[in-house]
């Protein structure tokens, strides 16, 4: 366990619940808390795919494991009166814009209606919390401009996944408005966006770390869509960290109550997919992609979208810590212990990248996080 000083120290001994804990980013989440001295909580249906970093990492054995659907009000009310979290970070969702095509209602439904249950559920609590809802950049209506969105630019999406995001962000903002901003509301909340999140333990499906990790593992050839795409990629412990920091603030203080945040590597630095793969090459041996730009098989996906994180910086003083070749190297080297080395001991993995993170989020001072 770390005992972090400031901003992170105010997590130790605290009660978190974690809606998506059995997720990418729930799972790395709570491991991370564990880490910090926190008790969590988890409340999620059944990991997302056959393998992912919940099971590979043994979570279920280290925390209170909850299986359960966020729009069910009983059972997430339950569960809050039960544990009497002190802090609430909402990541649960179909996180996916390809499959909202497949199923755009059932988006719409965990994305949009699971958001307004957990607000309910919240409405419901009488003890005080800090809270962190987790939307995506995408929920910005994205028109492919050049420089980064801001937090009081236009809210939208073309794509069901997209627009389940926009339709999440108008109930958050509506229950803060309605019932979280009276005087001497128990709930302090805040909203965090981020996208193109990269990182070990990810098996979402048409993503492109996991489509190559899993081919590269088994020697065979990988098919990449939009080489040229450009996305401002980052490790998962980059948004993950601005959560926190969030989260701490809303702790402190009042004034980040109903604020929304961007959580996302500097601006001015995004790299295509065919950029990304030629990185991953390098820590990664006897690699092959075939471009498959030209199939039929598409459906639409934004070929830019950057996020101005200036806000987090001035009000957080969060910003990215690590740089794209060390983005690359932390996914590679987990991919690569799991499938190359001693899969057994992918938690430990997870624990020494997460102290490798705070250690040059330290050294480069973007964040105190231990004692002089």
């Amino acid at each position: 366990m770390i005992i972090d000083s400031t901003p992170w120290g105010v997590f130790s001994g605290k009660k978190v619940l974690i809606t998506g804990h059995t997720g990418f980013k729930g799972s790395w989440l709570s491991i991370w808390l564990q880490q910090l001295g926190a008790n969590v909580v988890g409340y999620s249906l059944d990991p997302p795919s056959e393998l992912s970093n919940f099971e590979a990492t043994n979570l279920g054995n280290y925390l209170t494991d909850v299986r359960g659907d966020i729009r069910n009000l009983e059972a997430l009310s339950k569960v809050m009166q039960d544990e009497r979290p002190d802090f609430f970070f909402h990541l649960a969702a179909q996180a996916l814009v390809r499959p909202s095509y497949e199923s755009p209602l059932e988006t719409h439904s965990i994305n949009a209606l699971g958001t307004a249950t957990v607000l309910e559920a919240l409405r419901l609590y009488n003890e005080q919390i800090v809270v962190v809802m987790i939307t995506s950049d995408k929920a910005y209506d994205n028109v492919e401009w050049a420089w980064g969105y801001r937090e009081n630019d236009r809210l939208g999406g073309k794509d069901p996944y997209s627009a389940s995001k926009g339709m999440a962000e108008l109930a958050i903002r509506s229950y803060v408005d309605s019932f979280f901003s009276v005087e001497n509301s128990n709930v302090r909340l805040a909203i965090a966006r981020a996208g193109n999140v990269i990182g070990g333990g990810d098996w979402g499906k048409d993503r492109i770390v996991p489509d190559c990790m899993h081919s590269w593992s088994k020697g065979e050839i990988v098919d990449i869509r939009s080489p040229n795409a450009t996305r401002p990629w980052q490790h998962v412990l980059e948004p993950l960290s601005g959560y926190l920091s969030l989260a701490a603030s809303l702790q402190d203080s009042t004034d980040k109550h109903g604020e929304s945040y961007n959580f996302g590597p500097k601006s001015d630095i995004s790299f295509t997919v065919e950029e990304l793969i030629n990185n991953m090459m390098v820590f990664w041996d006897n690699v092959r992609w075939k471009d498959v730009s030209d199939s039929d098989n598409h459906v639409h996906e934004a070929g830019l979208l950057k996020l101005n994180c200036d806000k987090a910086l001035m009000d957080l003083n969060w910003a990215a810590t690590l740089n794209f070749d060390e983005t690359v190297r932390f996914t590679v080297e987990w991919y690569r212990e799991f499938y190359q080395g001693n899969s057994d001991s992918m938690r430990t993995m997870c624990e020494v990248q997460i102290q490798e993170y705070m250690t040059l989020n330290e050294k480069r001072q973007i964040r105190k996080i231990f004692n002089d």
